[in-house]
């Protein structure tokens, strides 16, 4: 049975095709390139056409037709890219001067797939945003060109139709979807002045009033902007080099929300660290972000970015929605061990929890009901290949190349959304090649003086559960906020001095009180909920300990430093702090 949806393989072995779900045989309509040195390689947006570069040739195939429609005489080339339409291939190489010195020849060319001929060629030195962006029906298309973009119209590359020129322009992104297309553009600050990124609406650049939204911003030395489907809005992950409170190896990163109808927030994110990932839903009105010291966050945020749901605490540093949006995958790649959760976001359910263990890619399949995980060269040498997964967990078909050789890449033919519709999701595993292997635990280290003693179930971290945070109308399950939080500690803290001052009135003259002190020792620590605060609690105590042994010295005769003495004076301010940390204020 032929497949819809094959794989592109790229490896030592050379370049082939495999079909996907579910006969996952090499397929027969893509003749295998059998040369090591195939560097680049690229499907249309609508998968009909596909280019490679083999280290002698550009060749297009029609993939449907399994026709050679070009073949350019472009052996070095390292990067290729289709502009949406499939009108344009454009193919990059790496940049070189002459021996004398001289400007080499430029590297950037676009070519016309109707006639085969070049339609431009630009230099373009850096590797980073080679590729010009095209609108999706191609009525415009944009390059970044000494900081500042450069619009061209209709593929007509011989004039520039329109410029977006700011101070320094370091990056843009053109809206997805149909038209009037939008443009976000990132300008890193200088001199004091802030980062900004601003929204613009082609071809509307007539200065800031012009901009439908703009958002600044101080801490940033780099950005990723992410439009929604809809083109309504962008999420712009900001990020530093360094995190100057020393907090974090990552750097720091902070995420912001800007609508084209000119609203822009913060997004607050609960739990302190590094943004790992971010990602819409294709529905346009939710997003996922990943982020916080491990074990890693997760909540789905709305338009006025309010969590609607947060998948409590997890080993994760990546987040992918399905096509159609019905499925979300949180999963820890890279140094984290492979795991992970698929949830059905439409009723928030968990429906298995995979492990892929050193994975270096993932990707839904546009069918919406497959996934492919894959280890990859150079990122991992040694045990290299490919799983096709159904999201329900089963794994349907597993690829493990020689060990003698490498795969470089693995990728999904695309196609345009609407060819596969959305099912139900499925709860129940469906029948997979491979049997399930529930992966065993990894043990802790345990020293060799305890490794004959019964293990203990401390943990260094406590997960935290997922939890719904949309208001429930009329249910007792909502989550509680830190304010109402503090009120309620505030109003317990009162009822139990009015039962204490009580009880008190009933005790004698003649009955003397237990020492404060003692007090403390007999009743048992009271915990805030909050971590940090416990631990300023805890260190207020040992503060008031040791003034109290100073005070007992000081009475039994002993000469004080003056040190020790600046200490007992503190008392009374370290009391109050540990009063008003106690209530909540």
């Amino acid at each position: 049975m032929s497949c819809l949806f094959p794989l592109a393989v790229r490896g030592s072995e050379g370049l082939y095709m495999v079909n996907g779900p579910p006969s996952f045989t090499e397929s027969v309509a893509f003749q295998r390139d059998s040369g090591k040195n195939c560097k680049a390689v690229a499907f249309s947006k609508d998968g009909s056409l596909f280019a490679w570069c083999n280290g002698e040739k550009v060749n297009v195939v029609n993939v449907t037709r399994a026709e050679l429609l070009h073949s350019f005489d472009l052996p070095k080339t390292v990067c290729l890219e289709f502009s949406p339409k499939n009108s344009v291939l454009a193919t990059w190489q790496a940049y070189a001067t002459a021996k004398d010195g001289t400007a080499g020849v430029p590297n950037l060319q676009l070519h016309d797939l109707r006639t085969g001929k070049c339609l431009k060629s630009f230099v373009q030195k850096k590797m980073q945003n080679w590729c010009p962006c095209w609108a999706e029906d191609e009525s415009i298309c944009a390059r970044n060109v000494n900081n500042e973009v450069h619009f061209f119209e209709y593929n007509n590359f011989n004039t520039i139709a329109n410029k977006l020129h700011l101070q320094k322009v370091s990056d843009f992104v053109l809206s997805p979807g149909a038209q009037p297309t939008k443009v976000a553009v990132y300008v890193p600050g200088s001199k004091g002045a802030p980062s900004f990124v601003r929204l613009y609406q082609y071809p509307n650049f007539g200065g800031p009033q012009s901009a439908l939204a703009n958002k600044s911003f101080f801490k940033a030395d780099k950005v990723t902007m992410l439009w929604n489907k809809k083109a309504t809005a962008v999420l712009v992950v900001a990020s530093t080099e360094v995190d100057k409170s020393g907090a974090s190896y990552y750097g720091e990163q902070t995420l912001h929300y800007l609508a084209a109808s000119g609203e822009s927030a913060v997004v607050q994110l609960p739990k302190n660290g590094p943004i790992y990932d971010v990602a819409w839903s294709p529905n346009s009105v939710e997003f996922c972000a990943v982020y916080g010291f491990m074990p890693a966050k997760a909540t789905v945020f709305n338009l006025k970015c309010d969590p609607v749901f947060d998948f409590g605490t997890g080993p994760r540093n990546a987040a992918y929605y399905s096509p159609h949006g019905h499925i979300l995958v949180l999963a820890g790649f890279g140094n984290l061990r492979g795991q992970m959760e698929v949830w059905d976001v439409k009723n928030y359910k968990l429906i298995s929890k995979p492990v892929a263990s050193d994975s270096t890619y993932f990707a839904w399949c546009p069918d919406g009901e497959h996934i492919v995980t894959a280890t990859c060269a150079p990122r991992l040498r040694v045990g290299n290949g490919y799983k096709i997964w159904h999201y329900t967990g089963s794994v349907l078909h597993a690829h493990e190349v020689p060990a003698d050789q490498e795969m470089w890449q693995v990728f999904w033919q695309p196609f345009l959304d609407g060819v596969f519709p959305e099912r139900a999701v499925r709860y129940q595993a469906v029948p997979g090649e491979l049997p399930r292997a529930e992966p065993s635990p990894a043990q802790a280290y345990r020293p060799p003086a305890l490794r004959n003693r019964p293990a203990t179930s401390s943990k260094l971290h406590e997960d935290e559960p997922p939890q719904n945070m949309k208001p429930q109308l009329g249910g007792s399950d909502k989550p509680v906020s830190k304010i109402a939080l503090k009120n309620q500690r505030k109003h317990e803290a009162k009822k139990a001095a009015k039962q204490e001052a009580k009880a008190d009135a009933h005790q004698g003259p003649a009955q003397v009180r237990a020492p404060q002190n003692a007090l403390q020792n007999t009743v048992p620590a009271m915990t805030t909920g909050d971590p940090e605060v416990d631990k300023k609690i805890k260190n207020l105590k040992k503060k008031l300990k040791a003034i109290e042994q100073l005070k007992e010295q000081a009475a039994a005769g002993k000469q004080l430093e003056k040190n020790q003495v600046e200490k007992i004076q503190k008392e009374a301010a370290l009391l109050k702090e540990l009063e008003d940390l106690e209530l909540g204020v």
